[in-house]
Protein backbone atom coordinates (compact mmCIF):
# COMPACT_ATOMS: atom_id res chain seq x y z
CA UNK A 1 0.00 0.00 0.00
CA UNK A 2 1.17 3.91 -0.70
CA UNK A 3 2.42 5.29 2.13
CA UNK A 4 0.45 9.08 3.24
CA UNK A 5 2.54 11.72 2.69
CA UNK A 6 4.00 14.53 4.47
CA UNK A 7 4.67 17.73 2.56
CA UNK A 8 7.56 19.51 3.76
CA UNK A 9 9.24 22.74 1.89
CA UNK A 10 12.98 23.18 1.28
CA UNK A 11 14.39 26.22 0.68
CA UNK A 12 17.99 26.55 -0.32
CA UNK A 13 19.77 28.39 -3.36
CA UNK A 14 20.92 26.83 -5.96
CA UNK A 15 22.42 30.06 -7.75
CA UNK A 16 23.95 33.28 -6.43
CA UNK A 17 27.20 34.12 -4.19
CA UNK A 18 26.70 31.26 -1.61
CA UNK A 19 25.25 28.61 -4.44
CA UNK A 20 27.81 26.34 -3.47
CA UNK A 21 26.57 25.66 0.23
CA UNK A 22 22.90 25.67 -0.88
CA UNK A 23 23.53 22.38 -3.09
CA UNK A 24 24.96 21.14 -0.40
CA UNK A 25 22.77 21.21 2.20
CA UNK A 26 20.15 20.38 -0.88
CA UNK A 27 21.73 16.69 -1.55
CA UNK A 28 22.20 16.12 2.38
CA UNK A 29 18.47 16.92 2.80
CA UNK A 30 17.24 14.72 -0.31
CA UNK A 31 19.88 11.87 0.71
CA UNK A 32 17.83 11.58 4.12
CA UNK A 33 14.27 12.27 2.20
CA UNK A 34 15.07 9.21 0.07
CA UNK A 35 16.40 7.01 3.09
CA UNK A 36 13.06 7.84 4.99
CA UNK A 37 11.02 6.96 2.31
CA UNK A 38 12.34 3.83 1.89
CA UNK A 39 12.62 2.57 5.41
CA UNK A 40 9.79 0.25 6.64
CA UNK A 41 9.77 1.94 10.16
CA UNK A 42 8.07 5.02 8.99
CA UNK A 43 4.27 4.59 8.56
CA UNK A 44 4.50 7.72 6.11
CA UNK A 45 6.77 9.30 3.21
CA UNK A 46 8.28 13.01 2.51
CA UNK A 47 7.03 14.93 0.14
CA UNK A 48 9.88 17.38 -0.53
CA UNK A 49 9.11 20.57 -3.02
CA UNK A 50 11.63 22.54 -3.52
CA UNK A 51 12.71 26.68 -3.90
CA UNK A 52 15.52 27.88 -4.96
CA UNK A 53 15.73 31.59 -3.74
CA UNK A 54 19.15 32.11 -6.01
CA UNK A 55 20.84 33.99 -3.43
CA UNK A 56 18.54 37.06 -3.39
CA UNK A 57 17.92 37.87 0.18
CA UNK A 58 13.74 38.90 -0.39
CA UNK A 59 12.99 35.77 -2.03
CA UNK A 60 13.43 33.26 0.78
CA UNK A 61 9.68 35.52 1.85
CA UNK A 62 8.71 34.88 -1.29
CA UNK A 63 9.07 31.09 -1.79
CA UNK A 64 8.31 30.53 1.81
CA UNK A 65 5.12 32.33 1.21
CA UNK A 66 4.37 30.11 -2.05
CA UNK A 67 5.13 27.21 -0.20
CA UNK A 68 2.76 27.73 3.04
CA UNK A 69 -0.11 29.33 0.92
CA UNK A 70 -0.17 27.03 -2.47
CA UNK A 71 1.56 23.88 -1.03
CA UNK A 72 0.41 23.95 2.69
CA UNK A 73 3.48 23.08 4.11
CA UNK A 74 3.58 23.29 8.28
CA UNK A 75 7.53 22.06 8.14
CA UNK A 76 10.36 24.12 6.08
CA UNK A 77 13.73 22.86 5.91
CA UNK A 78 16.83 25.38 4.59
CA UNK A 79 17.99 28.85 5.00
CA UNK A 80 21.92 29.07 4.42
CA UNK A 81 22.56 32.56 5.96
CA UNK A 82 21.12 34.74 8.89
CA UNK A 83 19.76 37.55 6.32
CA UNK A 84 17.62 34.79 4.99
CA UNK A 85 16.39 33.38 8.11
CA UNK A 86 15.43 36.43 9.11
CA UNK A 87 13.44 36.84 5.96
CA UNK A 88 11.41 33.81 7.02
CA UNK A 89 10.95 33.94 10.75
CA UNK A 90 7.96 36.34 10.16
CA UNK A 91 5.98 34.47 7.57
CA UNK A 92 6.77 31.14 9.94
CA UNK A 93 5.40 32.52 13.26
CA UNK A 94 2.76 34.78 11.72
CA UNK A 95 0.85 31.49 10.12
CA UNK A 96 2.30 28.66 13.10
CA UNK A 97 4.38 26.91 10.85
CA UNK A 98 7.91 25.21 11.81
CA UNK A 99 10.99 26.01 10.20
CA UNK A 100 14.15 23.75 10.71
CA UNK A 101 17.00 25.49 10.87
CA UNK A 102 20.21 23.70 9.35
CA UNK A 103 23.31 26.38 9.48
CA UNK A 104 25.61 27.10 12.27
CA UNK A 105 24.16 30.58 13.68
CA UNK A 106 25.18 33.95 15.94
CA UNK A 107 22.64 32.98 18.85
CA UNK A 108 20.52 35.42 19.77
CA UNK A 109 17.52 34.64 18.82
CA UNK A 110 14.80 32.14 20.46
CA UNK A 111 11.61 31.20 18.40
CA UNK A 112 8.89 28.59 19.13
CA UNK A 113 8.41 28.37 15.50
CA UNK A 114 12.41 27.30 14.41
CA UNK A 115 14.02 23.99 15.50
CA UNK A 116 17.71 25.03 15.32
CA UNK A 117 20.18 22.55 14.11
CA UNK A 118 22.90 23.88 13.84
CA UNK A 119 25.44 25.06 16.02
CA UNK A 120 25.10 28.10 18.55
CA UNK A 121 27.98 30.88 19.79
CA UNK A 122 28.41 28.70 22.72
CA UNK A 123 29.35 25.82 20.16
CA UNK A 124 31.67 27.25 17.99
CA UNK A 125 32.83 30.60 18.77
CA UNK A 126 33.43 29.85 22.13
CA UNK A 127 35.92 27.42 21.89
CA UNK A 128 38.15 28.54 18.79
CA UNK A 129 38.70 31.93 20.23
CA UNK A 130 39.67 30.64 23.84
CA UNK A 131 42.21 27.72 21.75
CA UNK A 132 43.51 30.69 20.16
CA UNK A 133 43.91 33.30 23.02
CA UNK A 134 45.28 30.15 24.89
CA UNK A 135 47.51 29.16 22.39
CA UNK A 136 48.72 31.66 19.75
CA UNK A 137 47.90 35.44 20.48
CA UNK A 138 45.70 37.79 22.22
CA UNK A 139 45.66 39.94 18.78
CA UNK A 140 43.06 39.20 16.07
CA UNK A 141 42.03 40.65 12.55
CA UNK A 142 38.74 40.11 11.92
CA UNK A 143 37.40 40.03 8.28
CA UNK A 144 33.84 39.42 6.85
CA UNK A 145 30.10 39.21 5.47
CA UNK A 146 28.20 42.51 6.41
CA UNK A 147 25.63 41.07 8.19
CA UNK A 148 24.46 40.05 11.56
CA UNK A 149 26.06 36.48 11.46
CA UNK A 150 29.61 38.55 11.04
CA UNK A 151 28.44 41.46 13.95
CA UNK A 152 27.27 39.39 16.58
CA UNK A 153 30.40 37.01 16.02
CA UNK A 154 32.42 39.56 16.15
CA UNK A 155 31.06 41.13 19.44
CA UNK A 156 31.53 37.69 21.35
CA UNK A 157 35.38 37.82 20.11
CA UNK A 158 35.45 41.18 21.30
CA UNK A 159 34.12 40.47 24.72
CA UNK A 160 36.39 37.49 25.06
CA UNK A 161 39.53 39.16 23.58
CA UNK A 162 38.79 42.01 25.96
CA UNK A 163 38.66 39.63 28.58
CA UNK A 164 41.82 38.15 28.58
CA UNK A 165 43.50 41.73 28.05
CA UNK A 166 43.64 41.67 24.13
CA UNK A 167 42.95 43.47 21.07
CA UNK A 168 40.85 43.34 17.72
CA UNK A 169 43.24 44.60 15.63
CA UNK A 170 40.44 45.58 12.97
CA UNK A 171 37.21 45.04 11.61
CA UNK A 172 36.91 44.52 7.56
CA UNK A 173 33.68 43.93 6.62
CA UNK A 174 32.30 43.55 2.46
CA UNK A 175 29.04 42.72 1.35
CA UNK A 176 27.58 39.59 0.42
CA UNK A 177 28.92 38.49 -2.74
CA UNK A 178 31.54 41.21 -3.03
CA UNK A 179 35.12 40.25 -4.53
CA UNK A 180 37.21 42.96 -4.45
CA UNK A 181 39.11 41.92 -1.50
CA UNK A 182 42.85 43.56 -2.33
CA UNK A 183 42.84 46.71 -0.27
CA UNK A 184 42.02 44.47 2.92
CA UNK A 185 44.65 41.75 1.61
CA UNK A 186 47.09 44.15 1.21
CA UNK A 187 45.97 45.99 5.12
CA UNK A 188 46.65 42.58 6.53
CA UNK A 189 50.15 42.50 4.80
CA UNK A 190 51.29 45.47 5.86
CA UNK A 191 50.04 45.47 9.57
CA UNK A 192 50.91 41.44 10.10
CA UNK A 193 48.27 40.93 12.96
CA UNK A 194 48.94 37.48 14.39
CA UNK A 195 45.35 35.83 13.87
CA UNK A 196 43.02 36.73 10.83
CA UNK A 197 39.36 35.71 11.57
CA UNK A 198 37.82 34.97 8.71
CA UNK A 199 33.52 34.84 8.79
CA UNK A 200 32.90 35.72 5.12
CA UNK A 201 30.21 33.54 3.32
CA UNK A 202 30.72 31.60 0.15
CA UNK A 203 32.30 33.12 -3.08
CA UNK A 204 33.72 36.18 -1.19
CA UNK A 205 35.54 33.83 1.37
CA UNK A 206 36.52 31.87 -1.54
CA UNK A 207 38.19 34.90 -3.27
CA UNK A 208 39.84 36.55 0.20
CA UNK A 209 41.47 32.72 1.17
CA UNK A 210 43.38 32.36 -2.23
CA UNK A 211 44.35 35.78 -2.58
CA UNK A 212 45.53 36.20 1.63
CA UNK A 213 47.54 33.27 1.32
CA UNK A 214 49.23 34.52 -2.46
CA UNK A 215 50.01 37.61 -0.71
CA UNK A 216 51.16 35.72 2.93
CA UNK A 217 53.46 33.21 0.98
CA UNK A 218 55.03 36.44 -1.19
CA UNK A 219 55.55 38.52 1.40
CA UNK A 220 56.66 35.25 3.52
CA UNK A 221 54.53 35.60 6.39
CA UNK A 222 52.68 32.44 8.29
CA UNK A 223 49.40 34.04 9.51
CA UNK A 224 47.12 31.68 10.63
CA UNK A 225 43.41 32.06 9.43
CA UNK A 226 40.97 31.19 11.88
CA UNK A 227 37.00 30.01 10.69
CA UNK A 228 33.82 29.09 11.92
CA UNK A 229 31.86 27.74 8.73
CA UNK A 230 35.07 26.24 6.24
CA UNK A 231 34.04 23.01 5.31
CA UNK A 232 35.11 20.14 2.99
CA UNK A 233 33.45 20.73 -0.32
CA UNK A 234 34.95 24.59 -0.28
CA UNK A 235 38.20 23.15 0.38
CA UNK A 236 37.98 21.94 -2.50
CA UNK A 237 36.76 25.20 -4.10
CA UNK A 238 39.11 27.26 -3.10
CA UNK A 239 42.48 24.99 -3.45
CA UNK A 240 45.59 24.27 -2.09
CA UNK A 241 45.38 27.75 -0.27
CA UNK A 242 43.06 26.73 1.98
CA UNK A 243 45.08 24.38 4.05
CA UNK A 244 46.08 25.24 7.20
CA UNK A 245 43.04 26.79 8.55
CA UNK A 246 42.04 26.54 12.02
CA UNK A 247 37.69 25.99 11.72
CA UNK A 248 35.53 25.12 14.68
CA UNK A 249 32.80 22.98 13.82
CA UNK A 250 30.06 20.25 15.29
CA UNK A 251 30.84 18.10 12.03
CA UNK A 252 33.79 17.14 10.15
CA UNK A 253 34.03 14.01 7.64
CA UNK A 254 36.86 12.78 9.67
CA UNK A 255 34.89 12.16 12.53
CA UNK A 256 35.77 8.47 13.63
CA UNK A 257 32.08 7.38 14.83
CA UNK A 258 30.86 4.21 13.07
CA UNK A 259 27.39 6.25 12.60
CA UNK A 260 29.85 8.55 10.99
CA UNK A 261 31.73 6.66 8.63
CA UNK A 262 28.36 4.16 7.52
CA UNK A 263 27.00 8.27 6.45
CA UNK A 264 30.11 9.33 4.48
CA UNK A 265 30.11 5.74 2.76
CA UNK A 266 26.67 5.82 2.01
CA UNK A 267 27.28 9.68 0.51
CA UNK A 268 29.69 8.68 -1.81
CA UNK A 269 28.03 5.99 -3.17
CA UNK A 270 25.37 8.36 -4.40
CA UNK A 271 27.44 11.60 -4.80
CA UNK A 272 30.88 10.34 -6.08
CA UNK A 273 34.23 9.27 -4.06
CA UNK A 274 35.44 12.93 -4.82
CA UNK A 275 32.80 14.25 -3.34
CA UNK A 276 32.70 15.05 0.23
CA UNK A 277 29.90 16.17 3.09
CA UNK A 278 30.29 19.41 4.95
CA UNK A 279 28.70 20.73 8.17
CA UNK A 280 25.49 22.76 7.46
CA UNK A 281 24.39 19.52 4.85
CA UNK A 282 25.05 16.98 7.32
CA UNK A 283 22.91 19.09 10.00
CA UNK A 284 19.82 19.58 6.87
CA UNK A 285 20.41 15.45 7.32
CA UNK A 286 19.98 15.38 11.00
CA UNK A 287 17.47 18.10 10.58
CA UNK A 288 15.37 15.29 8.04
CA UNK A 289 15.56 12.95 11.04
CA UNK A 290 14.66 14.64 13.62
CA UNK A 291 11.74 15.98 11.66
CA UNK A 292 10.31 12.21 10.66
CA UNK A 293 11.14 10.91 13.70
CA UNK A 294 9.19 13.51 15.80
CA UNK A 295 6.23 13.09 13.18
CA UNK A 296 6.57 9.27 13.91
CA UNK A 297 6.34 9.66 17.66
CA UNK A 298 3.67 12.44 17.34
CA UNK A 299 1.20 10.62 14.97
CA UNK A 300 0.70 13.48 13.27
CA UNK A 301 2.19 17.12 11.23
CA UNK A 302 0.65 19.14 13.89
CA UNK A 303 3.21 22.00 14.90
CA UNK A 304 2.99 21.95 18.73
CA UNK A 305 2.68 17.78 18.69
CA UNK A 306 5.38 17.56 16.59
CA UNK A 307 8.18 19.90 19.02
CA UNK A 308 6.79 18.28 22.26
CA UNK A 309 7.66 14.74 20.48
CA UNK A 310 10.85 15.99 19.01
CA UNK A 311 12.27 17.73 22.53
CA UNK A 312 14.56 15.70 24.44
CA UNK A 313 15.07 12.79 21.49
CA UNK A 314 18.34 11.43 21.39
CA UNK A 315 19.42 10.90 17.53
CA UNK A 316 22.89 8.83 17.13
CA UNK A 317 23.76 11.19 14.12
CA UNK A 318 26.72 11.29 12.10
CA UNK A 319 28.67 13.88 14.42
CA UNK A 320 27.66 12.09 17.62
CA UNK A 321 24.67 12.20 19.59
CA UNK A 322 22.01 14.78 18.91
CA UNK A 323 18.73 16.20 20.81
CA UNK A 324 16.84 19.18 20.82
CA UNK A 325 17.02 21.33 23.86
CA UNK A 326 13.09 21.59 24.53
CA UNK A 327 13.52 25.13 26.70
CA UNK A 328 14.87 26.63 23.66
CA UNK A 329 14.74 24.71 20.45
CA UNK A 330 18.38 24.23 19.81
CA UNK A 331 20.08 21.47 19.38
CA UNK A 332 22.80 19.43 21.92
CA UNK A 333 25.87 19.28 20.15
CA UNK A 334 29.60 18.44 20.78
CA UNK A 335 32.29 21.33 19.35
CA UNK A 336 35.11 20.47 17.66
CA UNK A 337 38.35 21.91 16.48
CA UNK A 338 40.48 20.99 13.16
CA UNK A 339 42.51 22.52 10.90
CA UNK A 340 42.53 21.86 6.79
CA UNK A 341 45.09 20.00 5.19
CA UNK A 342 46.82 19.65 1.93
CA UNK A 343 44.62 16.52 1.07
CA UNK A 344 40.80 18.86 1.22
CA UNK A 345 40.28 16.94 4.76
CA UNK A 346 40.32 18.22 8.15
CA UNK A 347 42.67 16.96 11.37
CA UNK A 348 40.32 16.86 14.10
CA UNK A 349 42.90 18.19 17.30
CA UNK A 350 40.34 18.80 20.10
CA UNK A 351 36.97 17.89 20.90
CA UNK A 352 34.53 18.22 24.09
CA UNK A 353 34.44 15.77 26.60
CA UNK A 354 30.60 15.40 25.72
CA UNK A 355 28.03 17.29 23.78
CA UNK A 356 27.56 21.00 25.27
CA UNK A 357 24.04 21.89 25.77
CA UNK A 358 23.14 25.01 23.35
CA UNK A 359 23.29 28.64 25.33
CA UNK A 360 22.06 30.92 22.30
CA UNK A 361 22.16 34.26 24.66
CA UNK A 362 25.69 33.06 26.44
CA UNK A 363 24.09 33.21 29.59
CA UNK A 364 25.91 30.96 31.08
CA UNK A 365 29.29 32.68 29.82
CA UNK A 366 32.20 32.80 32.12
CA UNK A 367 34.96 34.48 29.80
CA UNK A 368 37.70 33.48 32.18
CA UNK A 369 36.43 29.56 32.02
CA UNK A 370 38.60 27.27 29.87
CA UNK A 371 37.20 25.09 27.45
CA UNK A 372 37.02 21.58 28.57
CA UNK A 373 38.13 19.02 26.07
CA UNK A 374 40.88 16.45 25.34
CA UNK A 375 43.51 17.58 22.51
CA UNK A 376 44.37 15.24 19.76
CA UNK A 377 47.99 15.83 20.36
CA UNK A 378 49.69 14.00 17.19
CA UNK A 379 47.21 15.95 15.20
CA UNK A 380 47.82 19.16 16.85
CA UNK A 381 51.98 18.34 16.21
CA UNK A 382 50.72 17.66 12.74
CA UNK A 383 48.37 21.17 12.95
CA UNK A 384 51.29 23.09 13.58
CA UNK A 385 53.69 21.99 11.39
CA UNK A 386 50.99 22.76 8.55
CA UNK A 387 50.55 26.40 9.73
CA UNK A 388 54.02 27.19 10.43
CA UNK A 389 53.95 28.04 13.54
Amino acid sequence: MTKPSVPVGIICSQSGPYQAMGREILKSAMMAVDEINNQAEFDFSIAAHIRDPRGIISEYHTVCDDLIRNVGVEHIIGCYTSASRKQVLPIVERTDRLLWYPARYEGFECSDNVIYVGASPNHNVLPLVRYVLDNLSREIFCVGSNYVWTWETNRVTRELVSAAEGHILAERLLELGESAVGHIVDEIIRRKPPIVFNTLVGSSSYDFIRAFRAAAEAASLDIPMLSCSLCEPELAIVGPASAGCITSSAYFESIQLSENRAFVARWKARYGEDSSPCVDGQSAYVAVYLLARALQRAGTSDIGEVRRAAAGYRYNSPQGPVWIDGSNNHCVLTPRLAVSNARGQFDIFWEADAPVKPDPYLTQLDVAAPPSGRPQRAVHRRMRRICGW
